[in-house]
């Protein structure tokens, strides 16, 4: 089975300016998709055949769900966005639970409570949204869903195919680790995946701790069907660290998987 890959552009961000022709290397390496490309670039993806991915609802990811005087603005600020992925063909908007400092409240059920409707909303337009867990000790402190099951539980109250699980492994190597046995139990409510290195988000090279081709391994024996998407800053030649990581989920490991 061959997964399909694509590479987020903002952890990119500084390449465009070493390699002009960023997305066309990309292609020509071999990825099928590119995430969270400012729109006066969505023709050339187009143009290479790569599929826009993602694209990110919030301006500020302090700023979620799980507050309720959050509901209405994010509602606009989805449908907007729901409107642009219908036009644009992307089949993907991601959505975070935001901050949450006052006193302790169902932040679970709050959030579920704002999805719902927006779920429904993107179901009856084939586009998902993905609640991507993020981690609090290192780059998201206050995030109140910094964890697979917080994610998971939000995702089975609304109860909807077009809500899942935005499965960033930078974050959650941070906050679990257990990788692999998290992929197989929590699969069903996983739509999209993210790599980067840990610790630093930086390559998936021999300086950080996850055993990529483990990861590979064992999405490959699960079928997974969506996109892994590379969300790592490159510290070195960006093309390479592209190239090395494509190779990495491209060529099948020798011994399978277990956890």
């Amino acid at each position: 089975m061959s997964i399909k890959q694509s590479f987020a552009w903002w952890s990119f961000a500084e390449a465009p300016q070493q390699v002009p022709d960023l997305l066309q290397q990309a292609a020509t390496i071999g990825y099928q998709g590119v995430e969270f490309l400012p729109r006066d670039r969505w023709q050339e993806a187009y143009d290479l055949g790569l599929q826009l991915t993602a694209i990110d609802v919030h301006e500020c990811v302090e700023v979620g769900f799980s507050d309720r005087a959050n509901h209405r603005v994010l509602a606009d600020e989805v449908r907007r966005n729901l409107d642009i992925a219908i036009a644009g063909g992307v089949r993907n908007l991601a959505v975070v639970s935001g901050d949450w400092s006052g006193p302790p409240h169902d932040g679970v059920s709050i959030c579920a409570e704002g999805l719902a409707p927006l779920a429904a909303e993107a179901e009856a337009a084939n586009v998902r949204l993905l609640l991507e867990p993020l981690n609090t000790k290192v780059d998201h402190p206050g995030q109140e869903c910094d964890s697979t099951d917080w994610a998971a539980a939000v995702i089975e109250q609304v109860g909807s195919p077009a809500l899942l699980m935005l499965y960033d492994m930078y974050h959650m190597q941070i906050m679990e680790g257990n990788l692999i046995r998290t992929i197989r139990e929590k699969f069903p409510l996983i739509g999209h995946v993210h790599a980067a290195g840990v610790p630093g988000r930086a390559e998936l090279d021999d300086r950080q701790e996850v055993n990529w081709r483990a990861i590979a391994a064992a999405l490959r024996e699960l079928d997974y069907p969506g996109y892994v998407t590379h969300e790592f800053i490159p510290r070195g030649d960006p093309v390479a660290a592209l190239r090395q990581a494509f190779e990495i989920f491209a060529q099948p490991a020798v011994e399978a998987a277990r956890s």
